[in-house]
């Protein structure tokens, strides 16, 4: 919600006003200068919105605040062009709304243009976040990160390295949506106050890493001539692509980084392929590049890959990974009921890589059971067992 700098105005008035951390106000308005407010400038309110409202009979700006319980400069502040002692039945005014919904949908089949659509509805109701591409995928879909928080630690979630685990991106999605509203309203999530988290780390979300998979898995072959024809040659099960875990093109996204990639490239597919074909080298693809080049930018602290399924997680590689990775696998068990599994049979994965070069933590959560891509019932079970891992993940 914006709204226009009056004589005497400060962030910190607005701050008071509407409930909102000034914090939040200030990250949501970088080009302001904070210290001197221009009268007539737009200032972003994050986590509110304007209603509009029809005056009754005998209504003022006095009781309609009285009945709203909004306060009276709220209205004021919205309605600078109105005379309150000439209010006239049926004018239309605004009233300030926080948003107290979700934004996010997560409950259906996830994508990627929902998610897109969802992330800007998340950016105009709370400007404070950041968003931006990190690269476009082999048909030129722009890979969108979307950062939370100022802090000096730097944790990172991703979703859908595989296509038919798309439910990884709408679970990272509510999250994001849950953890926004809650910022702004000041309210804890599971007794944890939130402010104190913005402040001390920086959140990095790639919801969907692997965009063309997904809208391969749950809309079908794409309406491209060379690109529909390519998955029916490459896929076994004719035009059936729920089972799909590749990029278009064939290559497995978490077989793809070089953490013996050599292991299991010889021992994996030897052609493109709906799951497996870790490719002709490691990092050949641009959505596994555009991962790399982000994590090497961000430098993260630690990382959470987002998969299913099996409830476990996976936290060990080759014994590089630091003391406190078993301390926060432990963590991320008890509040999830998931299992911690240190060291499995697998390499090459997004991962592997990131505590082979880094030594710090990195963990692969598998959620949910079953076969994946997973029932949208069993989303909300999900959500409540991966909450406590993500929200560990920022304090622990």
């Amino acid at each position: 919600m914006k709204v226009r700098v009056r004589p005497g105005d400060t962030l910190w008035h607005y701050s008071q006003l509407f409930q909102v951390p000034l914090r939040l106000i200030l990250d949501s308005n970088p080009e302001i200068n904070a210290e001197q407010l221009m009268i007539g400038e737009e200032v972003n309110i994050p986590g509110f919105v304007r209603n509009m409202y029809k005056i009754s009979a005998g209504e003022s700006l006095w009781s309609i605040a009285n009945k709203t319980g909004y306060p009276l400069d709220s209205l004021f502040l919205l309605n600078q062009s109105i005379k309150p002692q000439f209010l006239q039945i049926g004018q239309e005014i605004y009233l300030p709304l926080r948003v107290t919904w979700l934004l996010v949908d997560p409950k259906q089949e996830y994508t990627y243009e929902i998610m897109v659509n969802d992330i800007r509805k998340l950016v105009t109701v709370y400007p404070f976040i950041r968003s931006g591409s990190i690269g476009e995928s082999v048909m030129g879909k722009p890979i969108p990160e979307i950062r939370v928080g100022q802090g000096e630690k730097k944790v990172h979630f991703n979703g859908s390295f595989h296509a038919n685990e798309w439910l990884a991106t709408p679970l990272l999605m509510k999250f994001l949506n849950v953890y926004l509203f809650n910022l702004t309203s000041n309210k804890p999530i599971r007794g944890l106050q939130l402010p104190p988290l913005y402040d001390s780390t920086m959140l990095s979300v790639v919801p969907m890493v692997n965009p063309d998979g997904v809208n391969l898995v749950i809309n079908g072959p794409p309406e491209e001539t060379f690109y529909k024809e390519l998955v029916l040659e490459i896929n076994n099960a004719g035009t059936d692509f729920k089972r799909w875990k590749a990029n278009i093109r064939g290559v497995d996204l978490n077989n793809q980084f070089p953490a013996k990639w050599d292991v299991e490239a010889a021992r994996k597919p030897e052609k493109p392929s709906p799951k497996n074909y870790p490719g002709k080298a490691p990092l050949t693809e641009p959505e596994t590049i555009a991962m790399a080049d982000l994590t090497r930018r961000r430098d993260f602290d630690r990382v959470l890959a987002f998969h299913s399924q099996g409830e476990e997680i996976y936290w060990g590689y080759e014994g590089l990974e630091p003391p406190e990775s078993r301390t926060l696998a432990e963590e991320f068990s008890r509040v999830s009921g998931y299992k911690a599994i240190r060291y499995v049979d697998s390499y090459a994965g997004y991962k592997d890589w990131f505590i082979q070069e880094w030594r710090r933590p990195g963990f692969t959560i598998e959620i949910g059971l079953g076969e994946s891509p997973l029932p949208l019932t069993q989303f909300d079970e999900i959500y409540e067992e991966n909450l406590g891992i993500m929200l560990a993940s920022l304090y622990v």
